[in-house]
């Protein structure tokens, strides 16, 4: 099957298996716990847990939300369309801009660390340096971009490898920090209460923190035109991703508290998991665990790609941005304009980025900008969710739980964490944050005066779309898993 125009993205390809497969990976669990739990110490101390566990609750309502939304509307821009569709079209375009800015800035600030740990394999004292680093980062990026451009069957199969290796050594870690008795701390249950956080405001700087651990699973729904009976695969996926990663992060987070002075943990910022596996396996278990980080940095790459180029491709598509976005790889069914212009602006921002400082000051920066970013496009697609199934959120409590109250949790914490950490941040964070959403503003308003269909959207509405066997925006296309149309029950 090729097209090179319309909406050509390869129907079917990816399993169940595959799907969540992509939702563990877009978390990137070692990634997460090396890169962040610096971080998160740094915001909330011994309370890292505890932010991730009770970030983890209104994230799962997130997770029902897409889970819900992507059962009546099967779209490559996910929280883009659906938001658009259901609240403003202005609201979903900067949702859609929201995901593209933050995986934008995460390309840079994932791509150090891959070089950084790939390098530290060889020489500890090579990965500190930051212009080595970013040489070997946007190399890995170019792999991934090649992997991404090469088809969503391909991409896969390189993910199934990555995270499959990444996943058995942290398995494998768990268990030794489990029986690992040189400790620094004794185990606190009051490490997953309250009592830690400087007050309201610290608990939101944790949660902010703690909503980039968990934030990728939703790659899902970006591949839901390319996933076999997406309109369960795709929510059912992402539900599960982030079971998963919410236990790999508490196992780990609560390890590195036990296992690592608060000293070793600032004097590791930029990879605390190395500093764990030394611990726990003198010699060899700070080399596996490197390996580990490198592997689930370059996975997560890969995922990123893919939400950032599917939402271009549907923004393309729509004409909300340039018509070539939405252009299809007559071979590949990829959006190859989309993935070359992303990966000529990602090496772009490498070489720019040189001139920031050390990879653990990119890294605290971008950490907190990007919590903004996905604050807003999550708490935007919990409340499409109620909106959207509005009039069924009555018939059971099940649906008034799972549809409504939950997602709306979701939405209102996210929206609380955004406010809330304004003004805990540091200049640079929210200019970036803020800054990368005004940026959004120029294409959106000089394409909604171009008269884009987007700004005109078909409403999106569960119970219509139960009732009636509707199409949600009356045009299927042909040869595309989008748009079906299929009856919800969720």
């Amino acid at each position: 099957m090729s097209n090179s125009t319309g909406r050509g993205l390869q129907a079917n390809v990816l399993g169940t298996f595959d799907t969540v497969v992509m939702a563990v990976a877009g978390s990137a669990p070692a990634y997460s716990i090396a890169a962040t739990t610096a971080v998160l110490a740094g915001a909330v101390g011994l309370a890292g847990p505890a932010a991730l566990l009770y970030c983890a609750i209104p994230m799962l309502g997130i997770a029902l939300a897409f889970s819900r939304l992507s059962r009546i509307d099967v779209n490559a821009g996910a929280s883009y369309s659906w938001v658009g569709r259901t609240l403003h079209p202005f609201l979903g375009f900067i949702s859609g801009w929201a995901l593209v800015i933050s995986a934008t800035i995460f390309m840079v600030a994932g791509s150090l660390p891959a070089g950084a740990m790939t390098l530290a394999l060889f020489d500890e004292g090579l990965a500190d340096n930051t212009a080595l680093s970013t040489v070997v980062g946007a190399a890995w990026f170019l792999v991934m971009l090649a992997v991404v451009l090469g088809g969503a069957r391909l991409t896969v199969r390189a993910q199934l490898i990555m995270s499959g290796v990444e996943l058995a050594i942290l398995a494998l870690f768990a268990v030794l920090a489990l029986f690992h008795t040189d400790n620094s701390l004794p185990f606190d249950w009051s490490w997953l209460g309250f009592s830690h956080f400087d007050g309201v405001s610290g608990f939101a700087s944790g949660a902010l923190v703690a909503a980039f651990y968990y934030w990728g699973w939703d790659v899902t729904s970006n591949l839901s035109e390319e996933t076999r009976n997406s309109r369960r695969t795709t929510g059912l996926a992402g539900l599960i991703g982030v079971g998963i990663v919410f236990l790999l992060f508490e196992v780990f987070t609560i390890a590195v508290n036990v296992v690592l002075s608060s000293q070793r943990i600032e004097n590791n910022g930029a990879n605390v998991l190395a500093a764990l596996g030394e611990e726990v396996w003198p010699g060899w278990g700070g080399k596996l665990l490197i390996v580990a980080v490198m592997l689930s940095t370059v996975a997560t790459l890969e995922t990123t790609l893919i939400q950032v180029t599917r939402s271009l491709f549907a923004m393309g598509r729509d004409r909300t941005m340039p018509s070539a976005l939405g252009r299809v790889h007559r071979t590949w069914n990829t959006p190859w304009v989309a993935i070359a212009v992303v990966g000529g602006v990602a090496l772009v921002l490498f070489v720019a980025s040189n001139a920031l400082g050390s990879v653990g000051d990119i890294l605290a920066d971008a950490i907190s900008a990007i919590g903004l970013q996905i604050a807003v496009y999550y708490g935007l697609a919990g409340l499409a969710a109620v909106v959207a199934y509005r009039r069924t959120l009555l018939r059971s409590a099940s649906d008034f739980l799972l549809g409504g109250l939950w997602p709306l949790f979701g939405a209102l914490f996210m929206f609380w964490i955004f406010l809330e950490s304004l003004g805990e941040l540091n200049p640079a964070a929210v200019a970036i944050g803020i800054g990368g959403l005004a940026v959004g503003l120029m294409p959106m308003l000089w394409y909604w005066r171009q008269g884009s269909d987007y700004y005109r959207p078909a409403r999106l509405d569960a119970s219509r779309t139960v009732e009636a066997g509707y199409v949600p925006d009356g045009r299927p296309a042909a040869r595309s898993a989008a748009h079906e149309g299929l009856s919800t029950d969720f």
